[in-house]
Formats: structure tokens, sequence, C-alpha cells
């Protein structure tokens, strides 16, 4: 009853935030971003005591139990950013589908256990869901950026949605650092599986391995054309979500197939 309980807390409060984080761009008035952000960290509180009380503390990654731990941290970031600052279209986006992905979990998705795991690899599987956290908050405002771009270029600068965005600049720098620190987050965890899984390359793992890879290189490739060739706006963006395409074929894909299509639960 008390889980129940924790999830509607949540997901009233993540659809509560979207609506406070759209108003600026449906009625053009801006309500107190204090109240916006007070009311998104109630529903990343409730969604991790949430997850707290159903894995029991452990980290359970079957399909919709990790997705719904991703986007409580895809949440907590963006509730990070907007303290940081405010970027509200960012909400619109992201807690209605933290909302939508904790709801599948606590009430349509089968009931699953975490898997005993050592420390070490309880280490290695959260600085990897931190990592794709960041960067899946990087590829929502590389979108936004594109969205930006157009506008201008269409001269619409007077419209009302405009006003949750800051300046494309800053949008674009934000944008980034996310990328640098997911980045960090994506090669700590190449690492620590060489230190701490047996083999990577196992049968159960080679896809998420090469993909994971793949997407390092890809990240690394547009931090560095950022940093030496002054890389922006499209190209950027483009090999952005390319690298995010990746690695979320590695993260989700082969248990997307696994427990959803073929309906096999680890």
């Amino acid at each position: 009853m008390l889980i129940s309980i924790l999830a509607a807390v949540s997901v009233a409060a993540y659809l509560a935030a979207t609506l406070l984080s759209a108003l600026p761009a449906l009625r053009g008035t801006a309500p107190s971003r204090a109240a916006g952000l007070a009311v998104a960290a109630v529903g990343v509180l409730a969604h991790l005591t949430y997850l707290l009380a159903t894995h029991r503390g452990g980290v359970d990654l079957h399909f919709f139990a990790a997705l719904s731990f991703v986007a409580m941290l895809i949440a907590g970031t963006t509730l990070a950013v907007n303290a940081a600052r405010p970027v509200g279209a960012l909400g619109v986006i992201v807690f209605p589908l933290a909302a939508v992905l904790l709801a599948v979990d606590a009430w349509l998705a089968p009931p699953t256990r975490p898997s005993a795991m050592d420390w070490q690899i309880k280490l290695h599987v959260v600085v990897a869901l931190f990592g794709y956290a960041l960067l899946s908050v990087s590829a929502v405002l590389a979108l936004l950026l594109l969205v930006q771009e157009r506008a201008l270029r269409n001269r619409d600068i007077g419209s009302h949605w405009l006003r949750v965005l800051p300046p494309l600049t800053l949008t674009e720098s934000l944008m980034f650092r996310l990328v640098g620190a997911g980045f960090v987050l994506l090669t700590a965890t190449l690492l620590t599986g060489v230190l701490f899984v047996e083999n990577l390359f196992a049968q159960h793992l080679v896809h998420k391995t090469t993909l994971s890879i793949v997407a390092w290189v890809v990240f690394g490739t547009l931090l560095v054309g950022r940093w030496r060739y002054g890389w922006r706006g499209r190209r950027a963006v483009r090999l952005l979500l390319s690298g995010m395409a990746v690695l979320l074929l590695a993260f989700f894909g082969s248990k997307f197939v696994l427990e959803v299509l073929l309906a096999r639960t680890p």
C-alpha cells in the first residue's frame, strides 16, 4: 500500500512540475521558480523512496525497473540543472516521461527482484546509469538546441515557448558540459567493467561492451572536435544524438528483445 502511495505521489508531482514548467510557453506567464523546483523535488524524492522500498537497497536491472531507475536519475539531473540555470523546457520533456515510466513499473510491469551482485559490480552499474542519465539530458538539450536554431532562422523569436529556454549559446554550453561529465562517467564505466567484470566479451555481454565502446568513441570524437575545431550546431547535435542512440541500444536493446518481445526474464 505504501509503495503504491509513493508511486502515486511521485507521478502527481512530476505532472504538476510539468505544468509549472510549461506555463510560460502556454500562457506567457511564469510561476514561482522555487515552487516548480519544490514540486519536482517531491517527485524525485518520492520516486527514489519508491525504488529503495521496492528494490530493498539493491539495483533491479530488469527492463521496466531499470527504465524507472534511469528515469529517476534523469529527472534528478534535470532538477539539478534547473536549480543552477533555468531550462524549463527540459522539465516539460523529462518529467512526464519519468511519470509514465514510473507508472508502468509500479502498476503494469510484472514484479521483479534485484539480482544479487557484489559491491564492485553494483558500483559499475550505478556509475553506468549515472553516466547514461547525464548523456540523456544532454541529448534532450541537443534537441532543444535544434528547435532554437530553427526558430532563430525563421525569425520566430516572439513565441512564449522561447521563454522557457536560455539563450542559444548557454544551451549549447550546458549541453557540452553534460556531455563532458557523462563521458567521464562512461569512461569510468568501461574501466570498472575491465576491473570488476570477469569477461566483458562473454556471450551475454559482448553486444553491450561493443556498443558502449562505440558510443565512447563517438562522444570522445565530439568532445575533441569541439575542443580542437570548435564543432557546434547541427554537426555536434547529430554526433551527440548518434552516440546516444548507440548507448540506448547498449543499455536497453537486448533487454527489450528478451524481456518484452520474447517474455524471457533472466
